[in-house]
């Protein structure tokens, strides 16, 4: 595959040529979303080609059953899949009783746009058949972002060299298999299928979980402009229905269909309802129509770009990156609903399963939080809240007790489903990640009720876990934790891995701060949380005692902290002098090699000195990147953005934008050559963090906003909005100098590069 195919501009994606050998990674790339489903970009005709099928509906998922050898005690009895839904895009073609089928057929002037500032995929081609004939096609579709259970195409063909038969074949298809099936099983039952005169719905529901979706298409027919009525013809069968409409057309006629199509589902809607409801979405689309529909997708992606748009002036490659990375985050979640999160793929494949994974803590919240309202923030928040039980219920599982709470490294509803052993039982820094977010939620929006309010049922149900899971050690006389797996997954069931014990400390600590917090200000939350999850006062001097004598591996000589106990019995060979040959190692090398090499899947003990930041000196961190970062071979897709901010925070501006480029073309350049699986979606998150937090220097420590802005050598400038608390505050940043907008209606305090700066009400600060 040509892994330099995306064209640079700074408002689309852009392929222009038609390549079989892209098609699987441009249906990832091109996806669309509008929060409440998504789908990879499939020709809308058929295509005989390699091809992956993907539609999807925010919250529905299956069981599917777990697929291991050697069963263990307490391992998930399910892997949860976001299920590949019915597809409603389908639109068979044919001309001249000719099916028309790029795989096929010669194909001339192909481009593929998607336009960032308002969700649309547009694609436009000539195609030749054998005998001569040749059409015009262009097709235009989007999801709403306004009416979210409905999307919308119009689809153009004009013959160019002959007068004949046009067809098109609309279709809803129910019969749509997850790639990803660990047994190749169908997830779905068929309850119903209903045509109307001019519209076509499948009444569908998950088996085990019983979700119910119906699934439905409405068409207008278009000939140069007019709407004309056809008669069709109907077929149906077992899982698909299918429309057929012919005319005549001539030579340079342009001959529409405008499909409307989408989901209604039991998840926002009584089930007896859903058919009912599906059939008004349709009519409301059809009665506002195309371009009124378009003219809506347009005013919600321009308030949505308002805030969330960050412009880089002179690096064009760049600039088209971080759109796309906001872009992608953005039709993702859309942070109304905190029964949905933020899945690794998103809307635009299968990989990973899950509905979400700790990304969404570490790394979207803090997008998030800046960019929108912090009610968004605190949903993914309350997500959690809401399966504490379940969290409960998986360290029970595992023998902990008196209310200790695991969170799952994958989940749907809160149970865990991840497959891995060294993962799912050992990865357990994950925990550590949910009472970051509490913090840093609390830190940046100053919402400090929802400490009282959800917060501290949480974190004591963790710290519960982390005073269980640390073992004294007489022989050291501290506690240690054995066994795990830490950020770094090249490192499986080691002993004291930094970051985990660095992060049970802190959560301990935490605790303990928050107990004393809610006796001050909340006694009589206390006292209610304290009831409902049985806390007892002794249970302080255990975790007081855990986080005090917790053990942390050191190394005198080369005055770090090490990964794990065993690090320095490695030979420590920088990832540089590896052959290209051999990278990426997780492709071309045996697992049992990765597990005894030195190198670093992603940020480990920098992934703490990236959440600790303001708990250590300069001179330390910079220390510590020196140490690990020549040995990180960053085949995660969360580690750039990471060593991309301390990078920046260590003033070494071309390693930042090393890994800015890195982290942000991603998926767009293929580092990883996998965008034919799906798009990296929480990962764009550590994108936006690496200007923001990176080249930005935006921190929030001790209630104060700070600024330490830098610049890569070869930008013009760059510029970006957050919002922080009350207000909204534009940053700009040239080779010259920086600018501070403040577009609210009260002043603020910031710091700027160490000096205290304030910034009045609709006003403009020049440093």
């Amino acid at each position: 595959m040509n892994l330099d195919y995306i064209k640079p501009d700074e408002w689309k994606i852009i392929e222009e040529g038609f390549d079989k050998e892209n098609i699987t990674a441009s249906e990832s790339i091109f996806s669309i979303g509008n929060g409440a489903m998504g789908q990879r970009a499939n020709f809308e005709e058929h295509y005989s080609g390699e091809t992956f099928q993907g539609s999807y509906i925010g919250g529905i998922y299956y069981p599917d059953k777990t697929r291991v050898g050697w069963w263990k005690n307490g391992y998930p009895e399910y892997f949860a899949k976001v299920l590949n839904a019915p597809n409603w895009i389908g639109i068979d073609v044919k001309i001249n009783g000719k099916q028309l089928d790029l795989n096929t057929c010669r194909v001339i002037d192909f481009s593929r746009e998607l336009n960032m500032k308002n969700g649309v995929l547009t694609r436009s081609f000539i195609a030749e058949f054998d005998d001569g004939d040749s059409v015009k096609i262009q097709s235009t579709r989007f999801l709403s972002m306004t009416s979210t259970e409905v999307g919308v195409i119009k689809y153009s063909v004009t013959p160019i060299n002959f007068k004949g038969e046009i067809e098109f074949s609309p279709y809803l298809d129910a019969g749509i298999i997850n790639e990803d099936s660990n047994y190749d099983e169908f997830f779905w039952e068929i309850l119903d299928k209903i045509e109307t005169i001019d519209a076509g719905f499948i009444l569908s529901k998950t088996l085990k979980t019983g979700f119910l979706v119906c699934t439905a298409m409405k068409v207008e027919l278009v000939l140069n402009d007019y709407i004309v009525n056809i008669d069709k013809e109907s077929q149906i069968t077992d899982k698909k229905i299918t429309n057929t409409y012919k005319t005549e057309v001539n030579s340079g006629d342009t001959f529409s269909i405008v499909k409307y199509g989408g989901y209604t589902q039991g998840m926002n809607h009584p089930d007896a309802e859903l058919l009912n409801v599906s059939k008004r979405r349709l009519n409301e689309a059809v009665e506002l129509g195309f371009d009124a529909l378009l003219e809506k997708q347009n005013k919600a992606w321009n308030k949505i770009w308002d805030t969330a748009d960050i412009m880089i002036s002179g690096d064009i490659k760049a600039q088209q990156a971080i759109r796309f990375n906001i872009f992608q985050l953005n039709q993702t979640y859309s942070g109304d609903d905190s029964r949905l999160n933020i899945g690794p793929k998103g809307f635009t494949g299968e990989k990973y399963g899950g509905s979400t994974y700790w990304d969404t803590e570490a790394y979207c919240i803090p997008f998030y939080m800046s960019t929108k309202d912090k009610d968004v923030a605190k949903n993914l928040l309350i997500y959690r809240y809401n399966q504490l039980d379940k969290a409960i219920e998986n360290a029970e599982k595992l023998g902990f007790s008196k209310g200790a709470a695991l969170y799952p490294m994958v989940t749907m509803n809160g149970e865990e489903c991840h497959n891995e052993w060294e993962i799912t039982f050992e990865e357990i820094h994950r925990n550590g990640a949910m009472v970051y977010a509490i913090y840093n939620y609390v830190n940046y929006t100053g919402d400090k009720d929802y400490i009282a309010s959800h917060g501290m049922e949480v974190i004591i149900a963790i710290a519960r876990f982390w005073s269980q899971r640390a073992t004294f050690s007489k022989d050291k006389d501290q506690f240690v934790i054995l066994g795990v797996t830490g950020p770094n997954e090249y490192e499986n069931n080691v002993n004291n891995n930094w970051y985990t014990n660095y992060l049970a400390k802190w959560c301990l600590e935490y605790a303990l701060e928050n107990i004393e917090f809610l006796k001050d200000q909340f006694p009589e939350d206390f006292v209610r949380i304290a009831e409902k999850v049985k806390f007892n006062e002794t249970e302080t001097q255990t975790w007081e005692n855990v986080a005090a004598k917790m053990y942390f591996p050191y190394s005198e000589k080369h005055g770090v902290y090490l990964q794990q106990d065993g690090f320095l019995d490695k030979e420590l060979i920088p990832a540089d002098q590896l052959h290209k040959s051999e990278r990426p190692i997780n492709q071309k090398w045996s697992w049992d090699r990765i597990l005894r090499s030195p190198y670093i899947k992603q940020a480990d003990v920098l992934q703490g000195f990236y959440f600790f930041e303001n708990l250590f000196d300069k001179d330390v961190l910079e220390k510590h990147f020196d140490f690990y970062e020549p040995l990180t071979v960053h085949e995660s897709s969360l580690s750039p953005c990471v060593h991309s901010i301390l990078a920046s925070k260590l003033e070494r501006t071309e390693k930042a934008y090393e890994m800015y480029l890195r982290t942000s073309r991603l998926d767009l350049d293929d580092y990883n050559h996998e965008v034919h699986e799906g798009l990296h979606i929480t990962s764009m998150a550590g994108t936006w963090l690496s200007i923001v937090q990176g080249f930005g220097g935006m921190r929030n420590f001790n209630n104060t906003l700070s600024f330490d802005p830098t610049i890569p050598k070869n930008w013009k400038s760059y510029s970006f909005k957050i919002k922080y608390r009350d207000h909204t505050i534009k940053v700009f940043k040239n080779h010259e100098g920086c600018k501070f907008y403040n577009e609210s209606d009260t002043p603020i305090d910031i710091i700027v590069s160490n000096q205290q700066v304030t910034i009045q009400n609709k006003d403009l600060v020049v440093l």
